[in-house]
């Protein structure tokens, strides 16, 4: 599985970004039929996870701090995933990164792509 997430910028306080997440893989593969998670990961951080998209749990903040600014979606094309991110704060400045796993947000997420940077700042 590969995954790819682009989208990343620099944009000012308040402003809005849309993260793309692209996967591929084996033949047959579809990233609808995984779960999806966004991570970060901030200078001189840990890296942490943001949001996740299951169809079986629904979204789950692991964040409260985006709760009302980010929402995570899928693509029409079954191997696509965003992350739309409004109202942005210099504290969500951060390589951000999107994730799979097989059945639950809970679970220790199997494959990452390589991130897109997102700064915030004016």
């Amino acid at each position: 599985v590969q995954l790819q997430a682009s989208g990343g910028g620099l944009v000012q306080p308040g402003g809005s970004l849309r993260l793309s997440c692209a996967g591929s893989g084996f033949s047959g593969f579809r990233l609808e039929n995984y779960v999806i998670g966004w991570f970060r990961q901030a200078p001189g951080k840990e890296r942490e996870p943001v949001l996740c998209l299951s169809d079986r749990e629904g979204p789950i903040y692991y964040i409260d701090s985006v709760k009302d600014r980010f929402a995570i979606s899928r693509g029409d094309t079954g191997n696509t995933a965003y992350l739309q991110m409004n109202n942005l704060k210099p504290e969500d400045t951060a390589v951000y990164y999107c994730a799979t796993e097989r059945t639950s947000c809970w679970n220790t997420f199997d494959y990452y792509g390589q991130g897109t940077q997102v700064t915030v700042s004016s």
